[in-house]
């Protein structure tokens, strides 16, 4: 097991610390991994000789560029070779959630966009170090309970179909955007709260499989395991690209509390660092990003969007997960509280969205993903809904 913590920088904010200032934030939350929506020359060149392992994005707006090959190996040269060795770039994420956009002319362009990307590191001797996948939203899925017979729609079943082949030719994995909060929010009192914050609670039994879970995000990585299974697709690791909780949120945004996003980020992070898989598959590592880095307080959205963040703009815990870490910030020691005083390992945060930047990563937003498709929230919320009955 190699499970790895890793965490989503975004910038769609005018009041953020330097790239600079950045570095030891990251460091002392034990991070490993950070997920970026572009490619920003400036972020990248400030970790450079860190070790820190970096996936960058290209957006929404660039699929259709991206087509031609020329053009995918004149970005891949400006925005990841230029950058490597010194900054260690494993992969390149192109499009967020696009195929629940239902906007044919993106999702036509996703596949291509992809190769022609793939091509321009194979080209230039870097596809054994880069990987090329795409995000994906959680709606995707057409039935994900019981875990077992977790299925995609079937309206996207044969655009999937060859993009998971081109997974599995190339080696990528495989990413998944899940927020159990939009399950609680959609339906506070049919789902239970400590089942979706890794609290102790009773759990449910897949009747299928007999396998126990105890929290809802398990439940949802092996719906997508399951789903990927059922198109033979059984191997292919799943990563999840974004995840985490609100720490404040409008008045019908039940459940965005600090306390509770203390809860679900803390317990994640504990749980992590057991390196155990989930209940269907045990021994796969588990690769997840946080969201977020930091409040942004530029995305458009609810309340909630400019709060997933476990740090403030000026480098101070946004509430204390229990984790005990110094770091430089802007010249100021900043450190997160202990339990009892008593100074934890360090752990990894969550992922946060990206600024505005040149290479557009506001129109590419999770923010408005997040909060302008409801059927990921109410398919969540019917699935814990069925699994507590």
């Amino acid at each position: 097991m190699a499970n790895s913590m890793g965490i989503n920088y975004g910038q769609i904010a005018d009041n953020l610390p330097s790239p600079e200032d950045v570095v030891p934030i990251v460091k002392s939350i034990g991070a490993t991994k950070v997920k970026l929506y572009d490619a920003d020359p400036k972020v990248l060149k400030a970790f450079a000789n860190t070790g820190v392992e970096f996936i960058v994005g290209l957006g929404n707006e660039y699929l259709d560029k991206m087509r031609d090959p020329a053009k995918a190996q004149a970005w891949v040269k400006q925005n990841v070779q230029s950058h490597l060795p010194a900054t260690k770039i494993t992969c390149i994420f192109v499009g967020n959630e696009v195929l629940t956009f239902n906007d044919t002319s993106l999702s036509d362009s996703l596949l291509p966009a992809m190769q022609s990307v793939h091509t321009a590191l194979v080209n230039l001797g870097l596809d054994k170090q880069v990987t090329v996948t795409t995000a994906h939203s959680l709606s995707i899925l057409e039935t994900s309970y019981p875990p077992s017979s977790g299925a995609f729609r079937e309206d996207l079943v044969d655009c999937l179909s060859e993009t998971l082949s081109f997974h599995q030719k190339t080696g990528s994995p495989f990413l998944i955007n899940a927020y159990p909060f939009f399950a609680y929010k959609g339906n506070p009192k049919q789902v239970q709260l400590d089942f979706v914050l890794f609290q102790p609670n009773q759990g449910v039994i897949d009747p299928a499989t007999n396998l126990h879970y105890d929290n809802m995000l398990y439940a949802q990585i092996d719906a997508v395991y399951n789903a990927l299974a059922s198109l033979g697709y059984k191997k292919l690791p799943v990563h999840i690209s974004e995840t985490g909780w609100p720490s404040k949120g409008d008045e019908d945004e039940v459940g965005a509390t600090s306390d509770n996003a203390k809860k679900y980020n803390g317990n994640l992070i504990k749980l992590m660092s057991k390196k155990t898989g989930t209940p269907m598959r045990p021994n796969s590592d588990l690769n997840i990003y946080v969201f977020a880095l930091f409040n942004e307080n530029m995305k458009p959205g609810p309340t909630s969007e400019r709060n997933y963040g476990l740090f403030k703009p000026d480098g101070t815990p946004a509430y204390s997960l229990g984790i005990s870490s110094t770091s430089n910030v802007a010249g100021s020691n900043t450190t997160t509280g202990g339990t009892n005083g008593k100074p934890l390992s360090p752990i990894p945060t969550p992922p946060s969205t990206p600024t505005s930047s040149s290479t557009g990563y506001l129109s590419i937003s999770p923010a408005t993903e997040r909060y302008e498709f409801a059927g990921t929230v109410l398919l969540a919320a019917l699935i814990l809904t069925k699994m507590l009955l």
